[in-house]
């Protein structure tokens, strides 16, 4: 298999302090990974509503691995502190941001943020231009009115910005994607004729537009390695029986849409991925299974690491 770029998640969200996410972020970051990301999310018991505050914390306890976030919601911003606060991050960590960025799918969410669900595309797209001509150095307002227009500062560290990923989730938002040219960032809950039907559109859209393909195919797994045949046996079914009522479709099976397996099996899978795909960019999260040690959840996260070299 060809060396893929390889991230995580944080494999234990119970403990969201600086201590906690440095200390997975530099084990990380030794084991070789590329990049840790984090999701934004509103409200629940596990909310992360912050991640660029959260990644700041890791940048200051890490030295090389990028920080990623798998769905900074620009519907919920104002795009004028959101370019300051990606571009203050970004010059903290001498330049490891990778944007993944979302318009938000929930719309309870999206209404207590009084967001007009039917408008998250316009906003999004909206907030989007304004960070870019914003980081580009151009005077920028949120009006159309040009005494109000102001440079943001301080500029990206990268030039002229972050890598920006998009995540989507349904045809209009690969669609939008597509037509701004940047990987797609899609949902780990898709099976892989899904995806395949997701990337041929998100690949036509971007032709259609015009636009060079981009290098990057990023893709969103769960992913559990261990060379404990009965430890991955038991999480697999812990994994199926959790999601068979809500998940999985009658052609679907537990391996269309999460990675478990022995070291050889998971290699197998990734070559899937791979060939069918065009991955080069993995980003593992950890496995919805009660009861595993962190211990065996880091060893998972190291053999992942080593059979990708």
């Amino acid at each position: 298999m060809a060396k893929l770029n390889l991230g995580l998640t944080p494999w234990d969200f119970s403990d969201l302090s600086a201590i906690s996410l440095v200390r997975q972020s530099r084990l990380a970051e030794n084991l070789g990974y590329d990049s840790v990301w984090l999701p934004e999310n509103h409200f629940g018991q596990n909310a992360i509503p912050d991640p660029i505050t959260l990644l700041a914390a890791v940048a200051g306890g890490t030295s090389q691995i990028r920080l990623g976030t798998t769905s900074y919601l620009l519907t919920l911003r104002n795009p004028l502190q959101a370019a300051e606060q990606v571009a203050v991050l970004d010059q903290l960590s001498h330049g490891r941001v990778i944007l993944g960025v979302g318009r938000g799918y929930a719309p309870d969410m999206l209404k207590a943020f009084h967001v007009p669900p039917a408008q998250k595309r316009r906003i999004f797209s909206w907030a989007l231009d304004i960070m870019q001509d914003a980081w580009s150095g151009k005077p920028v307002t949120l009006d159309e009115n040009e005494e109000n227009a102001v440079l943001v500062h301080p500029l990206p560290f990268q030039k002229p910005w972050p890598p920006i990923w998009v995540a989507a989730f349904g045809p209009k938002a690969l669609a939008q994607a597509g037509k701004l040219g940047l990987p797609y960032l899609c949902s780990p809950m898709e099976s892989m004729e899904k995806l395949k039907e997701n990337f041929d559109v998100h690949r036509n859209e971007i032709e259609s537009a015009g636009l060079e393909v981009p290098e990057t195919v990023p893709l969103m797994r769960s992913v559990f390695i261990s060379k404990d045949s009965k430890a991955v046996k038991a999480i697999k079914r812990e994994v199926e029986e959790k999601t068979e009522n809500t998940r999985l479709k009658d052609s679907d099976t537990i391996d269309d849409w999460v990675i478990i397996g022995e070291p050889k099996e998971v290699r197998d899978m990734l070559d899937q991925y791979i060939e069918q795909l065009g991955m080069n960019y993995l980003i593992a999260s950890r496995v919805r299974a009660s009861g595993i040690d962190s211990n065996v959840l880091e060893e998972s996260m190291a053999l992942l690491a080593e059979i990708s070299e």
